[in-house]
């Protein structure tokens, strides 16, 4: 696997991942249960910002793995995520929960990329939505990420005039702007 290209993935995946993490430190406890936006097609707890955070999460883990068969999220977390009816988890995880949970996914994602090989990255990956590339994957988790980590810091800048700073790439685990 080429040490460029692994290198680029770890260090603006790992920035997706800082923004995220940005958002969830900034969220005042006041707008964790609060809807965001009114879609009827959704439970209204679908669209605050703890499940946002939380959904971005579980794929991330999720994608990490390359399969949902043999996918496990750590406790207390569930598989509920994967329901064909959109069930939502049984209670709201709080930010101590969802942060231990990214902190888990920043290290599968650095253990995931430092153990990349071509064969790896080549490898067939079949999911709901269609088949792909592991490579592909990990591109299309990136920017699955880094879409709501906009959305949730839109929404504090929107909500308390103040939103997490750009972060142009990680740097050992934690971000650098």
């Amino acid at each position: 696997m080429d040490t460029t290209f692994r290198t680029a993935i770890k260090s603006q995946f790992g920035a997706a991942i800082d923004m995220l993490d940005n958002a969830l430190r900034a969220c005042p406890d006041e707008l964790w249960r609060v809807r965001l936006w009114n879609d009827e097609s959704m439970p209204p707890a679908a669209s605050e910002f703890w499940y946002v955070a939380y959904h971005t999460l579980f794929w991330l883990d999720l994608y990490l793995s390359g399969a949902v068969e043999g996918f496990t999220p750590p406790a207390p977390f569930t598989l509920d995520e994967l329901d064909p009816a959109g069930l939502l988890p049984e209670r709201v995880y709080t930010k101590d929960e969802l942060q231990t949970y990214l902190d888990h996914s920043r290290q599968k994602l650095q253990s995931t990329i430092e153990s990349l090989t071509d064969e790896r990255a080549n490898q067939h990956c079949k999911l709901a939505w269609g088949e792909c590339s592991f490579a592909e994957l990990l591109l299309d988790n990136m920017r699955h990420v880094q879409e709501h980590a906009a959305q949730l810091n839109l929404i504090l800048g929107q909500q308390i005039a103040s939103n997490p700073r750009w972060i142009a790439k990680t740097k050992g685990g934690r971000s650098s702007d």
